[in-house]
């Protein structure tokens, strides 16, 4: 699924991007750019982010 239809990011990549380290939504954006076009894919960003970052909490 396409989270940043401007730069064409997927979910996957997003996914990577904070296995990698990207733990904020700016990291994201240099990472991967998502969310540095028209910015609408910043919120879903944040919550992608947030999702990942409380199960990785969760499980260590």
């Amino acid at each position: 699924m396409y989270v940043c239809i401007c730069h064409g990011i997927s979910d996957t990549e997003i996914d990577d991007a904070i296995q990698a380290g990207a733990h904020c939504p700016d990291s994201l954006a240099a990472r991967t750019g998502a969310s540095t076009g028209c910015g609408m894919c910043r919120e879903t960003l944040c919550e992608r982010l947030a999702g990942k970052l409380s199960t990785a909490a969760v499980v260590a």
